[in-house]
C-alpha cells in the first residue's frame, strides 16, 4: 500500500461512524460546548497519533500495539496486548456490521415506500438487518482474501464528499441567518459546565479511533519510515476536518426555532444527524445524512477486519496464536487464514453476542487503555533506541506522550466508570486469553521470543536489559573460542563481557612465601586481556582469591548477576570431577553454557551446528537462545535433529516437527533446518550426524531443580565424537 491506500486505511475507520452515533451524546450531555469535547478529544488523539507513528517508523511491522508491545516489554505483555486488541478490533467490526445493516435497510425501506408505497415488514425486521450485516462482512472478507486493502477505496471518496455536501450546505445555511442568532443557538455554550464537557469527551473519544489501524496493517506499506507517520496524521486532519464543522453546522442550523441543541439531542440522540441535516437541507439532506452513514459503517467494517486479521497474524507469527493463522495465500500474499479467522469470529458474534452495547464500551476501553500503554512504550522506545533511533521522532518529547497517556488512562477510568459492564466484559476476555495462553501458547511463544531476541539483539536493549556474561578461564588456549562464544550470547553494544581468573590458593597461604599463584594468575590474565583485544571484544577482567575456585565462580556469578556463564573444558570431567562440576552447574543460578573444544578450534570455523533436541525438555529456552545467537553471526547453518522411535508413524513425525519449528521460525527459517528421524539407536544416529558438523550442541541431564549431571547418553556421544560440544544448562 501507498500513502492513498494507508491512509485510506484510517480514514475508513475514524470518518462517520463515530459522529453518527456519538454527537447526540455529547451534544445532550454537555450542548454546543460538544464542539470544544471534539476538538479537545483531537488534541488527545492527535498526540497519540503522534507516539503511533514514531513506533510505526521504529518497528514497520504489522500489528500495531501488539507488535510494540512485544519488542519492548516481554512475550506475555505483548500477548495480553494483542488478545485483547484483536477482540477489540473484532467487536468494533460487529458494532459496524450491526450499524451497515440498520442502515442499509433504513435505506432501502425509504426508497421502497418513496418508489412503491409501504415497504414490507421484513425490512423492519431486526433479524433482516443481521442478516445483511453477515453477508456484507463475508463479502468483505472475501474481498480482502484477494485484495491487501480488500479494494473499496471508493468508498472513502464516497463519504468524504457527502459529509462535504453536508458542511457546504450548512455552512451556506449559517451565512444566509443572521450573525445574532449563530451566537444565540451557541448560547449557553455549557449547559451543564465543565463536568458535562468532560463527560462529552469520555463518551466521544473513540469516535477518533482508527489512526491505529494503519500501524496494524504497517508489514503491508510501501517506505513504511515515511508512509505510515504521514498515513496517521493525514488521515486523523481529515477526520478533524470534517467533525468540527460538521458539529458547529448541526449546532447552529440543525435545530428548530425555540429548541437548543442540548434539547433536541436529548429528545433523539441517535438520529440527531439526520434530524439537522433535514431541517437545514429538507429531505436531501436526510438521504444524505442516511448514504454517508451506509458508506460509513461499510469502510468502517472493512478497515477493522483488515486490521484485526493482521493482529492475529502477527501473533501466530509469533506463535501467541495457532501459527496456521500466519499461511499466506502462494498467489496472492494475503493472510487468508487469519482473514477466515477474524470473519468466522465477526459473524459468530453477530449472532451470539447477548449484550452488543457491553461489548462496545469493552472495546473503547480496550482502546483507551492500549492507547494509554503505546505512549508509555513511546517513551522507553526513544530512551532505549541506542542504536538506530525512530525515523521519525514526537517533536516535545517527553512531554506529548506523557499528556498525551495520563489523558488516555483518565478517559479509561471515566468509560470504566460510566460503564462498569465494560471491565467486566474486557476482564472475561482477558481470563480466557490468560488460560489460553499459559496452556496453548506460551512454550512456543517464549522459545520463539527466545530465538528472535538473540537473533535481534536490539530488543534485549529496548527491553531495559543490560546482561552480563561470566566467563571464567583457567587456561589461555580456551580463551579466544570462549570469549567469541560469549559475545555471540552478548555483543558488547548491548552487554558485558567479564573474564575472570581465580587465584586457586588454601586458606592459610602466604603470598609472600608462596607468590607463585600470583604469578601464574597474572599470566593468565594477561593472556585473556591480549586474547580479548585481538577478539575485537572489550572485556572486563576480574581476578579473585579462593581456595574452592568452582565455588567462587558460582559467588562472583551470583554476586554480579550474571545472565549467564560460560565454562570451557578440553574433556567432559568424570568420576569425582564430573561430581564437582555438576555441584557448580547445580550452584549456579544463571545459565551455563560449557564449551568442549580441542586445540586451536575457532567459533568461527563453525560452518554447520547440529542441535539435537529429545523432547519438552528443560533447556529448550537455552537452546533457542544460542541457536539465534549463533546463526547471527557469519554464515553458519543450524539442523535441530529429532530422534523418535522406529515405530514411529507419519503423524507422530510432522507433530515433532511442529515442536521444533518456533526454534526456527522467523528470520532464522531461512539458515536452519529441521530433521525427524525414526531409528533403534538414537546414540549412533546423533553420532553419525555429528561427524557432518562442525559443532554440537547438547544439553544436561535435569533430575530437579539443583540437579543437574552428564548423564549417561552424554557421556557416551563425548566419547563417539571429536566434534566441538557445547552443552547448555538452563537457570534453574
Amino acid at each position: 500500500m501507498g500513502l492513498s491506500a494507508a491512509t485510506g486505511v484510517g480514514v475508513g475507520a475514524i470518518v462517520g461512524g463515530g459522529i453518527l452515533a456519538l454527537a447526540g451524546v455529547a451534544f445532550a450531555a454537555t450542548g454546543p460546548a460538544a464542539i470544544l469535547a471534539f476538538a479537545l478529544n483531537g488534541i488527545i488523539a492527535l498526540l497519540t497519533a503522534l507516539s503511533f507513528a514514531e513506533m510505526a517508523s521504529k518497528f514497520p511491522e504489522s500489528g500495531g500495539t501488539y507488535t510494540f508491545a512485544k519488542k519492548v516489554l516481554s512475550v506475555e505483555a505483548a500477548f495480553t496486548v494483542g488478545w485483547v486488541v484483536w477482540f477489540a478490533s473484532i467487536v468494533a467490526a460487529v458494532l459496524y456490521a450491526v450499524g451497515f445493516g440498520h442502515f442499509a435497510l433504513i435505506m432501502i425501506a425509504d426508497i421502497w415506500n418513496a418508489a412503491r408505497g409501504d415497504a414490507p415488514a421484513w425490512l423492519h425486521d431486526p433479524r433482516g438487518a443481521t442478516v445483511l450485516a453477515a453477508a456484507t462482512t463475508l463479502l468483505l472478507g472475501a474481498g480482502l482474501m484477494r485484495k491487501a486493502a480488500g479494494g473499496g477505496q471508493w468508498t472513502n471518496v464516497a463519504k468524504v464528499i457527502v459529509f462535504s455536501v453536508l458542511i457546504a450546505g450548512g455552512l451556506y445555511a449559517v451565512a444566509q441567518q443572521p450573525p445574532r442568532d449563530t451566537l444565540a443557538a451557541l448560547r449557553p455554550f455549557f449547559t451543564v459546565g465543565l463536568g458535562g464537557l468532560i463527560q462529552a469527551m469520555g463518551y466521544t473519544f473513540i469516535a477518533l479511533q482508527g489512526f491505529d489501524l494503519i500501524a496494524a496493517v504497517g508489514g503491508e506499506v510501501r517506505d513504511p519510515e515515511k508512509t505510515l507517520p504521514r498515513a496517521m496524521l493525514i488521515s486523523l486532519a481529515i477526520a478533524l476536518v470534517i467533525y468540527l464543522p460538521l458539529l458547529f453546522v448541526i449546532a447552529t442550523v440543525g435545530v428548530l426555532p425555540g429548541e437548543s441543541i442540548g434539547e433536541a439531542a436529548a429528545n433523539d440522540p441517535e438520529g440527531i444527524v439526520a434530524v439537522a441535516a433535514r431541517i437545514y437541507l429538507g429531505p436531501f439532506g436526510y438521504w444524505l445524512v442516511i448514504l454517508a452513514a451506509v458508506l460509513s459503517m461499510f469502510s468502517a467494517l472493512q478497515a477493522n477486519l483488515l486490521a484485526a486479521s493482521r493482529i492475529a497474524r502477527a501473533m501466530a507469527l509469533d506463535r501467541t496464536l495457532p501459527s496456521r493463522l500466519a499461511g499466506l495465500n502462494a498467489a496472492r500474499g494475503t493472510p487468508i487464514v487469519a482473514v477466515a479467522a477474524t470473519t468466522v469470529l465477526v459473524l459468530a458474534l453477530l449472532f451470539l453476542l447477548p449484550d452488543v452495547a457491553a461489548a462496545g464500551a469493552a472495546s473503547s476501553l480496550i482502546f483507551l487503555v492500549t492507547f494509554g500503554l503505546a505512549h508509555w512504550i513511546a517513551i522507553l522506545v526513544r530512551q532505549r533506541s541506542i542504536r538506530r533511533p525512530p525515523p521519525f521522532r514526537t517533536p516535545l518529547f517527553p512531554l506529548v506522550p506523557v499528556i498525551g497517556g495520563l489523558s488516555c488512562i483518565a478517559l479509561a477510568i471515566f468509560q470504566g466508570i460510566a460503564v462498569p459492564s465494560a471491565g467486566i466484559v474486557a476482564l472475561i476476555w482477558l481470563s480466557i486469553g490468560g488460560v489460553l495462553f499459559l496452556g496453548t501458547f506460551a512454550r512456543q511463544a517464549r522459545l520463539k521470543d527466545a530465538s528472535s531476541t538473540a537473533y535481534d539483539p536490539e530488543l534485549v536493549t529496548l527491553r531495559g536489559r543490560t546482561p552480563l556474561v561470566l566467563v571464567p578461564i583457567a587456561n589461555p588456549q580456551h580463551a579466544a573460542a570462549m570469549i567469541a562464544l560469549a559475545d555471540a550470547l552478548v555483543p558488547g553494544d548491548i552487554g558485558r563481557v567479564m573474564l575472570q581468573t581465580v587465584v586457586s590458593a588454601p586458606e592459610d597461604w602466604r603470598p609472600d612465601d608462596d607468590p607463585l599463584p600470583i604469578e601464574r594468575a597474572q599470566a593468565v590474565l594477561r593472556e585473556l586481556i591480549a586474547a580479548s583485544v585481538r577478539s575485537g571484544v572489550h572485556a572486563e577482567a576480574l581476578m579473585t582469591v579462593a581456595p574452592r575456585p568452582l565455588e567462587e565462580i558460582a559467588r562472583v556469578a551470583r554476586l554480579h548477576r550474571c545472565q549467564s556463564v560460560v565454562l570451557g573444558l578440553s574433556e567432559i570431567p568424570k568420576g569425582d570431577q564430573a561430581t564437582q562440576f555438576e555441584e557448580l552447574l547445580g550452584a549456579l543460578e544463571c545459565d551455563v553454557v560449557v564449551l568442549r573444544q580441542p586445540p586451536g578450534w575457532k567459533l568461527d570455523d563453525a560452518a554447520e551446528i547440529l542441535v539435537p533436541v529429545a523432547g519438552r525438555g528443560g533447556h529448550d529456552h537455552l537452546l533457542a537462545l544460542l541457536i539465534g545467537s549463533l546463526l547471527r553471526g557469519g554464515r553458519r547453518r543450524a539442523t535441530l535433529l529429532r530422534v523418535l522411535p522406529a515405530t514411529a508413524s507419519a503423524s507422530d513425525i510432522r507433530r515433532a516437527e511442529r515442536e521444533l519449528h518456533p526454534f526456527t521460525a522467523g528470520d532464522l527459517e531461512s539458515r536452519s533446518t529441521i530433521e525427524v528421524v525414526p531409528s533403534e539407536d538414537p546414540l549412533s544416529t546423533i553420532a553419525n550426524r555429528a561427524d557432518r558438523a562442525d559443532l554440537l550442541v547438547l544439553g544436561v541431564q535435569r533430575l530437579g531443580r539443583r540437579k543437574k549431571l552428564f548423564g549417561a547418553f552424554t557421556q557416551q556421544l563425548v566419547q563417539r565424537t571429536a566434534r566441538p560440544i557445547i552443552i547448555v544448562s538452563r537457570r534453574g
